[in-house]
């Protein structure tokens, strides 16, 4: 089926944009990208048309933070219990809705902005490490197979795990880059790739490249004192965004 030249300027103009900000901040791209698309199109198909642009945006995250193998030595039993998760949501969302999930997902994140105003703490993330990172890397890996949003559940347990700005870039892209190569693995393995979605996907990299590249240069500009407001405020939009699409 050939794409509308409407389609294609919408779907340019949300990869452009969604890729400055995850440029920006370290994270967003599959946060934004995902439900925007959906608007146009179905949930699987929108997770579909940017799996790929996905996995060169974490890779440029990742590296652009520094000291990339030592990353990926630190945070890969993360991204490894993440990628479990992600197998497990895949499958869920290939054979059913995932709209419910959606919603969870939204008001998790509302839940978590609600307990930042009143200062209520989560002591047990960071004094049962162990235990804190199987919960929430499994979860985060499970809502991101359904719904292609694992960075939000990440950076309430990286934010109470009282990681540096740097470590919550890494980590999340991290788990993401993990659980996209994980849920490729299996969209592939049903089929669910086609050559239209494949060269759209591919030509979509040159847009990537350019709006990560301005990202970053914004990123450094923004204060570390100012990163954690921007990272609630950011997910307080995804979570009304959330919202809005699996009620309309």
């Amino acid at each position: 089926m050939e794409l509308s030249t409407d389609f294609l300027i919408i779907f340019s103009l949300i990869i452009f944009v969604s890729s400055l900000v995850h440029g920006s901040i370290g994270f967003g791209f599959p946060m934004i990208a995902t439900p925007l698309l959906a608007m146009v199109t179905d949930m699987k198909t929108a997770i579909l048309y940017i799996a790929i642009p996905t996995l060169l945006i974490n890779l440029i995250s990742i590296y652009s933070e520094g000291n990339f193998l030592q990353a990926i030595k630190r945070f890969y039993p993360l991204a490894i219990i993440g990628m479990i998760g992600s197998a497990i949501g895949t499958q869920i969302l290939i054979y059913s809705s995932s709209e419910l999930f959606k919603l969870l997902l939204a008001f998790s994140i509302l839940l978590y902005l609600f307990i930042q105003k009143f200062k209520i703490q989560m002591k047990w993330i960071k004094e049962k490490k162990t235990l804190s990172m199987v919960v929430f890397g499994l979860i985060a890996g499970i809502i991101g197979g359904l719904t292609n949003v694992m960075a939000s559940i990440l950076i309430i347990y990286s934010l109470e795990s009282k990681h540096s700005k740097k470590e919550i870039i890494q980590s999340t892209n991290l788990c993401f880059l993990f659980g996209k190569i994980t849920q490729i693995v299996l969209f592939t393995f049903h089929g669910s790739f086609n050559q239209e979605l494949l060269t759209l996907s591919f030509s979509s990299l040159i847009i990537v490249v350019i709006a990560m590249f301005v990202g970053l240069k914004i990123k450094d500009k923004i204060p570390k004192e100012s990163y954690v407001k921007v990272v609630k405020v950011v997910l307080f939009l995804i979570a009304c965004v959330l919202i809005y699409q699996t009620m309309i």
